[in-house]
């Protein structure tokens, strides 16, 4: 039996119903603190275009570069294409990613990747076996 999904004591349902002084309460102290001071400009625009994909409105992708934005109840089961430097990476928003941040889902460093020794390295670089 999968265990039933709760922030801080309150399951998905109770969390929708939520206004978001309400959920303020219970978020982490830095998280509180962004919500306080009020959404901008450009994450207000997200949340207008959020609430009307769930009306069925907006039939379009969800593309955003605000990476900034507190990911609230009310974005649970979407899927958000967030813009990670060069591309729009899209991200399905479970009910465990409630209180992170939009960019904190999207990687923008890549791991990387040697080859072989350029030019002008020293010939014991060279003999270096290459795996």
């Amino acid at each position: 039996m999968a265990k039933e999904f709760t922030y801080k004591g309150h399951n998905l349902e109770q969390l929708k119903k939520m206004e978001v002084e309400e959920l303020m309460k219970i978020m982490p102290s830095s998280k509180r603190r962004s919500l306080k001071r009020g959404y901008s400009e450009e994450q207000n625009k997200l949340l207008k275009k959020i609430d009307r994909v769930i009306e069925g409105s907006y039939k379009k992708p969800i593309k955003t570069h605000c990476r900034d934005i507190i990911i609230i109840p009310k974005m649970v089961n979407l899927t958000i294409h967030v813009h990670k430097g060069n591309a729009f990476i899209p991200v399905h928003i479970a009910p465990e990613s409630i209180g992170m941040y939009l960019g904190e889902l999207v990687l923008t460093r890549q791991r990387v990747q040697h080859s072989a020794p350029g030019v002008g390295a020293t010939k014991s670089s060279a003999s270096v076996s290459v795996k």
